[in-house]
């Protein structure tokens, strides 16, 4: 699927199962809840913290995916072609990155 496919999925979905778009706010406050959920799961399966015995099951891949669709909705509302947008900023990173991470000391 394409990024401007998952984008029409998403709008469709929302439009016809989820019965609205939550507002912004509403929706950058999910977003970050969900990062949350995506950090838990990283700094227990790979840093120091150890999972609670009540910690259910912990799907990293199902929690990025909860992240990645809460982004296209708020592209979605705020007008943004999230594909137009990765390009440019592929583009800037190409541009403005091209020797910095090649020149790291600490990168070595």
């Amino acid at each position: 699927m394409t990024i401007k496919e998952a984008q029409q999925k998403v709008d469709h979905w929302i439009n016809t199962t989820g019965v609205r778009y939550f507002n912004e706010l509403t929706n950058m406050a999910i977003l970050t809840e969900e990062v949350g959920e995506v950090a838990r799961i990283i700094s227990r399966t790979y840093g120091e913290q150890s999972f609670k015995d009540r910690d259910e099951e912990h799907d990293l891949g199902d929690e990025m995916a909860d992240v990645l669709f809460v982004l296209i909705c708020l592209a979605n509302q705020t007008g943004i072609d999230l594909t137009e947008a990765l390009q440019k900023n592929l583009v800037k990173k190409q541009t403005r990155d091209k020797e910095r991470h090649k020149n790291n000391s600490k990168l070595k």
